[in-house]
């Protein structure tokens, strides 16, 4: 995929995370009722995991509409990095109430077991919630498969380093889900199988670490977006080949490319055109490929200087970092 590649922003992310929310909110208020009959600490668990996932969702959603406003005088590079301010409250959210919660509860009951029963009443809800989540979950795949695709990328690999907070944070988490639902209803299973609330408590832990991981991960993701992430080899690649297929430029001695939000950089590049021209037809001609640039989608901003004589050119080439001749 060419990372200048033109037209507006998809809706696909959003659609992703209202479904996410509507799953996450079904599958929330059953687990509650679930875990007040059965008294289950896994299903408590998963009850704190779906309402911590349901808030978040309200998170992504305003990361979705804060980070899509047009840039203005006082923010010259767009709101695309509220994207992850908020992503990180989701994140900092799963963290506390899901990880802390599951893991707090796991612990209080294997010091202060409690009785459990109506185990048919567990599975049901797991059952119906491994379904919905896995709706929710099919969504964001393919929309990340799709992604990854166009980029030449794996699926997993997409996700990490995807500039798309929201749907890495809605496919980590209902992956994460997922995942819970199958180590609750193991935890379930063998309480009821031994009669201990062991297993049932052990469960509730391991759900809880498992979204410590899940959120650590997402947290890191975006405190590196934050601070200023660079981008990938073929990202960079690819734009130096479209600046070099540019007739008014000869060569390249400088490039930086840094995310500024979803799927929004900020280029900054030394060039030389081509021909000898006036001081004043010059300025003209770099404004005109730096508007011809930003008319792309991703381009939030393009600045470009003159490059000096005797900077050696940078050369692009198919894999890895471009190389200077």
């Amino acid at each position: 995929m060419d990372p200048l590649s033109k037209g507006k922003k998809s809706g696909s992310t959003l659609l992703t995370v209202v479904i996410a929310f509507v799953a996450n909110f079904l599958v929330a208020g059953s687990k509650t009722v679930a875990a007040l009959i059965t008294g289950s600490a896994s299903m408590t668990a998963e009850a704190a995991h779906s309402w911590a996932d349901t808030g978040n969702q309200v998170f992504l959603f305003v990361a979705e509409r804060k980070s899509a406003r047009k840039r203005d005088k006082s923010h010259p590079l767009g709101y695309g990095r509220e994207a992850y301010v908020w992503s990180m409250f989701a994140a900092f959210g799963l963290f506390t109430a899901g990880a802390v919660v599951s893991i707090m509860h796991g612990i209080q009951e294997l010091v202060t077991p409690e009785p459990a029963g109506e185990f048919h009443v567990a599975y049901i809800v797991l059952a119906l919630a491994f379904v919905l989540e896995g709706i929710s979950f099919a969504q964001a795949f393919r929309q990340t498969r799709r992604a990854a695709r166009e980029l030449e990328r794996d699926t997993l690999e997409q996700v990490l380093i995807s500039s798309d907070p929201t749907l890495r944070a809605v496919f980590a988490e209902d992956a994460a889900a997922l995942i819970g639902l199958v180590l609750a209803f193991l935890g379930v299973l063998l309480h009821q199988l031994t009669g201990s609330a062991v297993p049932d408590a052990v469960g509730s832990i391991a759900v809880g670490i498992l979204l410590a991981v899940v959120a650590v991960v997402l947290i890191d993701r975006n405190r590196r977006f934050l601070v200023g992430q660079g981008v990938t080899a073929d990202i960079e690649q690819s734009m130096g080949q479209r600046l070099l297929e540019n007739p008014g430029i000869e060569r390249i001695t400088y490039l930086h490319l840094e995310f500024v939000g979803p799927r929004k950089l900020y280029l900054v590049a030394a060039v030389d055109l081509r021909g000898d021209r006036p001081e004043h037809e010059v300025a003209v001609a770099l404004r005109r490929i730096e508007r011809e640039l930003e008319d792309y989608e991703t381009v939030e901003e393009a600045v470009l200087t003159l490059a000096t004589a005797d900077e050696p050119a940078l050369e692009f080439r198919a894999e890895g970092r471009p190389l200077r001749s």
